[in-house]
């Protein structure tokens, strides 16, 4: 059965979409930790992420500095933490999380937002790629 982020990936599931191409995706995360935690994907599902190629792997950590380095120019923080768990999704995601405190790395604390201001960092997160 396609992970969640498959039916992202498939536009069968809306997200909050910041960039893609052929093989990356990043999105906002819609349960995040703090304002601006994005999800960056490879589009190939694949459960772990030392199972991947190295070349896909080492394109996906580019990908993912590219998308960070914008994130930290559109949300006020600290440093953009990044965290690879895996255990919810079965499919290879990195987070990008904003910080300001560690607490917001605990994946314990919560932030909520309107459709709207995900549709408007979205939009402004991606206004800061090169």
């Amino acid at each position: 059965m396609p992970s969640i982020f498959t039916k992202i990936i498939n536009k069968e599931i809306p997200c909050y979409n910041i960039v893609e191409n052929d093989r990356f995706i990043a999105f906002l995360d819609i349960n995040p930790n703090a304002k601006g935690h994005t999800l960056c994907v490879p589009k190939q599902e694949i459960d772990k992420i030392f199972d991947m190629p190295e070349k896909l792997y080492l394109d996906l950590m580019q990908f993912s500095r590219e998308v960070a380095i914008a994130l930290e120019k559109t949300v006020p923080c600290k440093r953009i933490g990044m965290s690879v768990v895996g255990l919810e999704v079965a499919h290879v995601h990195v987070h990008l999380i904003p910080l300001n405190e560690m607490k917001e790395m605990t994946f314990l604390n919560k932030v909520t937002q309107s459709d709207s201001e995900f549709k408007a960092l979205a939009k402004a997160i991606a206004a800061h790629l090169t």
